[in-house]
């Protein structure tokens, strides 16, 4: 930026924008009553900096207090431009005592800070700590710290020790102290010199406040010295001295052991009091050092003298003395002198004559007298002197901030309402409290509007205004022109009462100057504005005509001629601003926010400057020798453009102290608040004279055949290089402001962090996020926010780079530190240099409206960064839900990916991607930040889009190609996504795409699409993951195996078919033991069946891995053991081969399984598992008798347990009666009963006994096996066989009967079975035992089982019941052995 002047100034108001009181109110009633003889004081105001304001590493670094009183009230306020201090506000109101002008005074020792308070009627201690001694510690790490009237509250003001009432104060008579000064003891004792209203000082003395003690008053008098403990003397006593010695301006100065009183007095001499000796050591007449004036000045009291005092170790201390003389105010300068012999005299430095302006207050420091009047008109004047350089005389400026227009311009096509609006709400026009009041009047005082936000506050203005429009009309139809006249009626008339106001509170008070840091405020009653030191070409631009015409050079140019033609050229910028019309600013300013061309623009200003024939500017254009390169020169002071880079990384290698103060640096919201107002007025006016100069340029263009000389090329010059750049200049100024005056949006927290989670896959630093100390300013501009949460770091580290700042001796000089502030600020935003971080912080902090504009006005002229405007403008859009345009924006920036730092950083690079092309990297941070948003559409054409620039980067297509794939199918777009999957060129990536295809298919029930796939060069890998997951998952709430056995039925692969429906109900029938499980795994089998059947014969088998075995799934990961060390691989089982007669015996069983599940559901588990043995058993009894049989006959195994299962069941039939006949037909209706006998009533254990009869005759057996098991277990229950089984048994094996018999003791049945069984071997009834020719000679050999006979017969022989029996069995033997006897006679005898 351009060099700063040292011999000028410019006021920035640091502008509240809070509606809500800060104020805490502390009321001290000491029951003073009002004093019928005072005087009503002016306003007054003052400061007090710390003295170690200025050092970096104290905790009072740029650190003060201001105050302002009114009547009995005064309000303090501690800022700090470093930190936010809490609880800083705090209004006194002491009732019927008004503070006295200047009657505050703020002194500092080691461990406090007093505050001592002088009223018409007391006096007042506050003692508060000390900054440094409420944090233990130097490292004060808070972003907020309490400021020392924290605990003012607690404190007991009314303490007997730390008040004085003045004795006069009863008296009506005597007024009050018409002025006042204080100071401390080195002992601690508080002492107040107050002015006399009769003449005289008087000094009260409070005893240090933590001692005990009592007040002591004292009265300096010419005369002599008397002391009183309290009160004044009378002056009946003590003679009057009449009021020539009547201080009207009070100063005190300490030096050595004693302590020196000052005091101008009304007969305009200077006398010097010593409070040691009591003593009046020197008497100088002011008079005598007025040049002019002496006897007006003599002919009237001294109303408005005042005097300041200042102490420096090198010139030691210096009195100022204003002089308020009509027509000749002067300020003179004396030093205090000590000869010899221990006299003072005052020696004269200079005398500075001052204007005829009411001086309000001025201050003297080491070098300089600094004065605040107010002019004829009322207005502000700033304005300041080197009271020993300066033999012409001549005041330095300070250029006020101008009051806001009084009246405002509305264009065509402007709304009134908006246009108002947007003036008393813009940041740098009008305070909260002005706007407040003019609310409250306009509406008639009905409310208060104090709790309202800065938002609030304007509706509520733009409701009001628009009620009280419509409350005047009193028509239903209007013209909308009548309504627009209407509108600026009323607005105009709000606004006027807002100027009123704003004039009121911006009323001078006091100066306040830092000694330590150099730092200029101008106290005012509202507020405070701060003087900061004016750039070179804005002093240029904003003197005064009296000022300007007294220029000789300027540092701009280093030779006398070209000062001189740059000080003519700006002489002709000032007359065209002078001739602009508001019309002409309004078009010029209006093509700059509609992006038209400042050229043309320019040329249409120009043409109605021509028009008004503004001859004067002509003829001084002609007077500038040199004009090219005086613009030349003046457009490179004005272009902020730098190659050097702005770091904007923190310093490293600091310690942590001094890391610490650096972070706090200019961090308050004041600091922050001023700064940026400092940019926004400096903006402002070089927005003005480039505008200005633009004209100037085309005045050039236009008549520079009559101004240059011919042959040049000043015209070409003009026309190429000087218009364009002074053009882009003009843009650039027209930005700053815009951005310096447009006020950042509130976010609401969900939304805040919903976007910051978005933005955060961008991966860019933490400079640009949201700080967590958000600003007290409500609102923020977007630059207060780009300031406080990243340009400030940057600064501060940009300044002190070079500095060793391990001392404590670092001093922060107001005036450079805030010139290099605004410099690098200004260099941080200008948008032609490198850097892009106040776009970035707009993006990290959601401010997409703000951005959006920033990107629209930057966009046709600048030819930086054009990329990463693109980029944060797809964001912009991003946020608004306008996904395409976001995407055509992000497609646009990737252009320039290479070429611009913010998109390098957002693209971003480590080792692993290194190789990668950086705009690859780019498209894959914006492919991030879309699936984060959930934007799929947008990523799959983004992809496609980036997919053409990756032909040599099969890494990079792969992973395109699978985000391609995976988005096409989240949107169901299955086709694509599975032409994506076969597009993708890494093999692994391809499996795991193709994984998620066929599982994601499979839970949305796609099944038909994944079938009908090709699947080219990938059908083992699909096989393979099918089965892993069907071996993986839960087999009853997946389908895997179905769909497994769909896809092999497809391709007509039988074989594979059946083996899948094979394992699918293998694993049914060992993980799911329900009913539903063993419908499955029936169904399987029968698939199995159906699929092997198809198959040729040769071919109809397959495999079946053995229980147990591991399954190889085709992609899993290797595992691990406990240990971590690979797992051995899996032992190799053995293999069976199954056929078809294999399946079939399997279908049986779990058909049988399944049978009996549906009988008895409670068996399911059990009947899972048991093999056909136990199924056997199961089955029979369940009484399930026909599966039973079938599955024995399946696995060949005996039918012996099912024939003795039916027999028992007869037999508890047979014993319960009709007892249990329910449950006997439910499961005899299960098995296949024989044909129903019709011509009698069954019962079920009748239809139990022909089912038992039916399998015997379905199922024979050799040698009557099942009949003889089926005694067996009748016998063995003592139930009788029925005669059919007897019949039955008999005609197949007597003798095992008979064995049966004689088993269970049946002598009887045994009896009458041998004597049945020896007739048929007789020839009586031969054919019921199976006899096929009784005994004869020529039949066949017969036999009888003679050793169970005998057995028989030995059990008859033992017992005397069965001996009838015993004798019919011997007689029927001896009868059957004559007749053995004799058929073998004739067999051996005959011829055979």
């Amino acid at each position: 930026m351009a060099g700063v002047l040292e011999r000028s100034y410019i006021e920035i108001c640091g502008f509240e924008r809070e509606t809500v009181p800060r104020f805490r109110e502390i009321t001290i009633n000491l029951g003073v009553g009002a004093h019928s003889g005072g005087v009503k004081h002016a306003d007054s105001a003052g400061g007090f900096s710390y003295e170690d304001s200025a050092k970096l590493l104290s905790v009072t670094s740029n650190r003060y207090i201001h105050w302002t009183t009114s009547g009995d009230t005064v309000q303090f306020v501690e800022q700090s431009l470093d930190t936010n201090l809490l609880n800083n506000a705090v209004r006194l109101r002491i009732p019927n005592c008004s503070l006295v002008p200047g009657g505050v005074h703020i002194q500092e020792t080691l461990n406090n800070v007093m505050i001592l308070i002088v009223t018409s009627q007391t006096v007042h201690r506050i003692v508060l700590p000390h900054p440094i001694r409420m944090y233990h510690s130097d490292l004060v790490t808070e972003l907020q710290m309490q400021s020392i009237f924290t605990d003012i509250g607690k404190m007991n003001l009314k303490d007997p020790a730390h008040f004085y009432v003045l004795p006069f104060a009863q008296a009506a008579q005597t007024a009050g102290p018409s002025t006042s000064t204080a100071w401390i003891s080195p002992e601690g004792e508080v002492m107040f010199a107050l002015a006399s209203p009769l003449g005289g000082i008087t000094i009260i003395t409070l005893p240090p406040h933590d001692q005990e003690g009592t007040v002591s008053v004292v009265e300096l008098k010419q005369s002599s010295v008397m002391q009183r403990l309290a009160g004044w003397m009378p002056t009946a006593i003590r003679g009057d001295q009449g009021q020539s010695d009547l201080a009207i301006s009070l100063a005190v100065h300490q030096l050595e052991d004693d302590t020196f009183v000052f005091a101008l007095c009304q007969d305009h001499k200077l006398r010097m009091w010593s409070f040691k000796h009591q003593m009046c050591l020197l008497v100088t007449d002011m008079s005598d050092y007025m040049p002019v004036g002496r006897v007006e000045m003599k002919s009237s009291p001294a109303q408005s003298h005042k005097l300041r005092l200042c102490f420096t170790s090198s010139i030691g201390l210096c009195l100022a003395v204003y002089l308020a003389v009509p027509n000749s105010s002067q300020f003179c300068v004396l030093q205090l002198v000590a000869n010899e012999n221990g006299r003072y005299s005052l020696d004269h430095i200079s005398t500075l004559l001052s204007k005829e302006d009411t001086l309000v207050d001025f201050v003297l420091t080491g070098t300089d007298v600094w004065a605040l009047l107010l002019d004829n008109d009322n207005q502000t004047v700033v304005k300041y002197i080197n009271f020993e350089h300066n033999a012409a005389g001549t005041w330095n400026q300070v250029f006020v901030q101008p009051p806001p227009p009084e009246e405002v311009h509305i264009g065509d096509d402007q709304d009134p309402r908006e246009t108002y609006l947007d003036i008393l709400f813009s940041p740098v026009r009008f305070t909260a409290a002005a706007i407040v009041k003019a609310l409250q009047i306009y509406k008639r005082g009905t409310e208060r509007h104090l709790d309202l936000s800065w938002e609030e506050l304007k509706k509520e203005v733009a409701v009001t205004v628009e009620n009280e429009i419509q409350a005047n009309v009193r028509e239903y139809e209007f013209a909308q022109e009548d309504y627009r006249l209407l509108q600026v009626e009323f607005w105009s008339k709000f606004y006027a009462c807002c100027l009123q106001y704003q004039e009121v509170l911006s009323n001078p008070l006091a100066l306040h100057v830092s000694t330590a840091t150099a730092m200029v405020c101008v106290l005012k009653k509202a507020f405070v504005s701060f003087l900061l030191p004016c750039f070179a070409v804005d002093h240029l631009y904003l003197s005064s005509d009296e000022y300007f015409s007294t220029e000789e050079d300027t540092p701009i140019a280093e030779d006398t001629d070209m000062s001189r033609d740059v000080l003519q050229l700006v002489q002709c910028l000032r007359q065209v601003n002078e001739c602009l019309t508001e019309e002409m600013a309004y078009e010029m300013e209006k093509s700059l926010d509609h992006l038209l061309s400042p050229e043309r623009a320019s040329e249409k200003t120009l043409e109605a400057l021509l028009a008004n024939e503004h001859v004067e500017i002509l003829n001084k254009l002609i007077e500038i020798r040199n004009a090219v390169s005086a613009m030349n020169l003046l457009l490179r002071e004005l272009d902020l453009e730098t190659d050097a880079e702005l770091d904007s990384r923190p310093a490293t290698g600091q310690s942590l102290r001094v890391r610490i103060s650096l972070s706090q640096l200019y961090g308050s919201s004041a600091a922050t608040s001023l700064i940026c107002q400092a940019v926004c007025q400096t903006t402002m006016t070089r927005a003005l004279l480039c505008r200005d100069l633009l004209v100037l340029l085309q005045l050039y263009r236009h008549h520079g055949d009559n101004i240059f000389l011919p042959g040049g090329n000043e015209m070409l010059q003009i026309q190429q290089d000087l218009i364009p750049r002074c053009s882009h200049l003009l843009c650039t100024y027209h930005l700053l402001k815009q951005m310096s005056m447009t006020l950042s949006s509130s976010v609401p927290l969900d939304i805040l962090n919903a976007d910051l989670q978005h933005l955060s896959v961008l991966e860019l630093s933490d400079s640009t996020a949201p700080a967590s100390n958000r600003s007290v300013l409500s609102p923020q501009t977007v630059l207060e926010l780009f300031y406080q949460n990243v340009a400030r770091k940057a600064i501060v580290s940009q300044i002190f780079t070079q500095q060793d700042l391990e001392d404590n001796v670092t001093v922060l000089h107001w005036p450079q530190m805030i010139s290099s502030v605004l410099t690098l600020l200004c260099q941080f935003i200008w948008p032609s240099n490198p850097n892009f971080l106040f776009p970035e912080c707009l993006m990290g902090n959601c401010q997409y409206a703000q951005l959006q504009e920033y990107v629209r006005l930057v966009g046709p002229w600048c030819q930086v960064n054009v990329g990463s405007c693109r980029f944060v403008l797809g964001q912009c859009y991003l946020a608004n839900g306008e996904g395409h345009k976001a995407l055509q924006c992000f497609q646009e920036a990737a252009a320039e990916v290479e070429k611009e730092d913010f998109l390098m950083k957002i693209a971003g690079s480590d080792e692993v991607t290194a190789a990668t092309a950086p705009r690859l990297l780019y498209y894959n941070k914006v492919l991030r930040l879309l699936e984060d948003i959930g934007l799929p559409e947008l990523v799959i054409e983004l992809a496609t889009l980036a997919i053409s620039e990756a032909a040599n980067d099969e890494r990079s297509q792969a992973a395109l190609w699978t985000r391609i794939f995976k988005h096409h199918l989240d949107l169901g777009h299955n086709s694509q996504a599975y032409e994506a999957l076969t597009q993708n060129p890494d093999p692994s990536r391809q499996l795991d795409c193709l994984r998620q295809l066929v599982v994601v298919l499979c839970e949305r029930a796609q099944l038909r699409d994944l079938i009908q796939f090709s699947f080219v060069n990938l059908h083992n890998e699909v096989v393979g993951i099918i089965e892993s997951r069907a071996r993986a998952v839960d087999l009853m709430t997946h389908n895997y195996y179905e769909l497994l056995y769909a896809f092999h039925i497809n391709r007509h692969n039988y074989r594979k078919a059946g083996t899948v429906m094979f394992e699918y109900g293998m694993r049914l029938g060992r993980e799911v033991r329900t009913l539903l499980g063993l419908q499955k795994q029936v169904n399987c089998y029968l698939a199995a069946l159906n699929c092997l059947r198809l198959v040729q014969p040769e071919y109809a088998w397959i495999v079946q891995p053995s229980s147990g075995a591991v399954y190889e799934r085709p992609g899993a990961s290797p595992k691990r053991n406990y240990d971590g060390e690979m797992a051995a691989g899996p032992v190799s089982q053995r293999i069976d081969i199954l056929e078809l007669k294999d399946l079939e015996r399997e279908y049986i069983l779990a058909h049988s399984r399944l049978t009996l599940a549906q009988q008895d559901p409670s068996s399911a588990a059990i009947a899972g598992a048991a093999s056909s043995v136990d199924m056997v058993t199961l089955l029979v009894q369940t009484g399930l008798f026909d599966t039973a049989l079938t599955l024995c006959q399946t696995f060949n195994l005996p039918l012996t347990p099912v024939f003795e299962g039916l027999t028992f069941k007869c037999i508890k039939l047979q014993h319960k009666g009709d007892q249990d006949q329910t449950e006997a037909w439910s499961w005899l209706a299960a098995n296949q009963l024989p044909s129903v006998i019709t011509t009698k009533e069954s019962s079920a254990t009748d239809e139990a006994w022909r089912l038992l009869e039916h399998y015997l005759e379905q199922h024979p057996s050799q040698n009557a096996k099942y009949h003889r098991c089926v005694i067996n277990k009748l016998l063995s229950h003592s139930v009788p066989p029925p005669d059919w089984l007897v019949n039955a048994h008999k005609a197949v094996d007597t003798a095992a009967l008979l064995r049966l018999y004689l088993n269970y003791d049946q002598l009887e049945s045994a009896s009458e079975l041998v004597l049945e069984y020896v007739d048929a071997m007789i020839g009586k009834g031969h054919q019921y035992f199976g006899i096929e020719r009784p005994l004869s000679a020529t039949a066949p050999l017969v036999w009888l089982p003679y050793t169970s006979i005998d057995q028989l017969l030995r059990s008859l022989s033992e017992s005397q019941i069965n001996e009838k029996m015993y004798k019919n069995l011997k007689d029927k033997l001896s009868e059957y052995h004559r007749l053995v006897e004799k058929s073998s006679r004739h067999r051996l005898n005959g011829p055979f």
